[in-house]
């Protein structure tokens, strides 16, 4: 009987054996809990944020100050979303050598330095430990587990992508991370 196959899915949906550590341009979708709209409201098609979605937004701009070899492109924080894209370059400073761009995938506890699952996993962790700080420690989920991650491979994908992220507050009604 397989009713329940997707329930608590086992696979990845990362590619096999791709480096994510490795230089390139990744559009991220992250989801909150059951999809709830915890970061603020859409008004006049902008996103206003309330103070859980001015945490999540710190944390995201905060990227770059844990992992130097990561800069933020576009980025949107939506009442139970955030769209953004991260470019990784060579590692630089301090963390020359620490991860070998080749051959280095990521495994259950055991996870790769300056990698887009490490930044997200580092991003998840930071939002959800400040948000409930606000909540005065009331300790509820702010993520769903796991994220969508898509490798940009050319100029034409780039631009369709910010486009996709300026206009998702004109676009949150047809969204499909809307109940």
């Amino acid at each position: 009987m397989i009713l329940f196959k997707d329930k608590y899915r086992t696979d990845s949906i990362r590619l096999a054996k791709y480096d994510y550590a490795q230089m390139g341009l990744y559009f991220i979708t992250i989801i909150t809990h059951n999809r709830g709209c915890i970061f603020g409201n859409i008004k006049n098609n902008i996103m206003i944020l309330n103070d859980p979605g001015k945490i999540a937004e710190k944390c995201w701009r905060g990227i770059p100050f844990h992992f130097p070899n990561a800069s933020l492109l576009e980025f949107i924080i939506m009442p139970n979303h955030i769209h953004g894209i991260i470019a990784l370059s060579v590692e630089t400073s301090r963390f020359i050598g620490a991860v070998s761009l080749r051959s280095k995938s990521e495994h259950f506890g055991k996870p790769t330095r300056q990698s887009i699952p490490t930044i997200i996993r580092s991003f998840k962790s930071a939002t959800t430990k400040m948000t409930n700080e606000y909540r005065n420690f009331n300790r509820q989920p702010v993520w769903q587990s796991g994220y969508y991650e898509h490798i940009i491979r050319n100029e034409d994908e780039l631009n369709r992508i910010r486009e996709y992220i300026l206009t998702n507050p004109q676009n949150w009604l047809k969204d499909a991370y809307t109940e």
